[in-house]
């Protein structure tokens, strides 16, 4: 992978990852306020949907001549700070200390599996 250094890519970088974090709280809210603490709520959406988005414009951006620039922007910084695999594991030690195996696993399964498929589908989405 390139190594980013210019300060424009820098302000890229800062921008999206502002925007992704935004974007990642307001899921955390809204999910807090809508749904029961059976399992870390505002993580797995964000996680499946985040997926999802990677797949879909990640097709989308093969297509056409996208700059390197945006997609820096799109997929490092906004969707890298949207999408939150060290606090889904953080979640997920935290699930096992306080409602067992069983909801771990749930959590594990639903997160891996349902990223990986949502990603697929994003792709498969775009490349027809």
């Amino acid at each position: 992978m390139q190594v980013y250094k210019t300060a424009s890519q820098i302000l890229l970088l800062t921008a999206g990852g502002a925007i992704g974090t935004l974007l990642r709280y307001f899921v955390y809210v809204v999910a807090d306020k809508h749904f029961n603490h059976a399992l870390p709520w505002g993580t797995l959406i964000v996680n499946l949907t985040g997926s999802f988005a990677i797949g879909l414009l990640w097709g989308f951006f093969d297509r056409g001549g996208v700059p390197p620039a945006l997609r820096l922007f799109v997929f490092i910084g906004i969707l890298g700070s949207f999408t939150t695999f060290s606090t889904f594991a953080f979640d997920s030690v935290q699930l096992l200390n306080r409602a067992g195996a069983a909801s771990l696993l749930l959590n594990v399964l639903l997160n891996n599996l349902g990223g990986l498929i949502l990603c697929y589908a994003g792709i498969l989405l775009t490349s027809r």
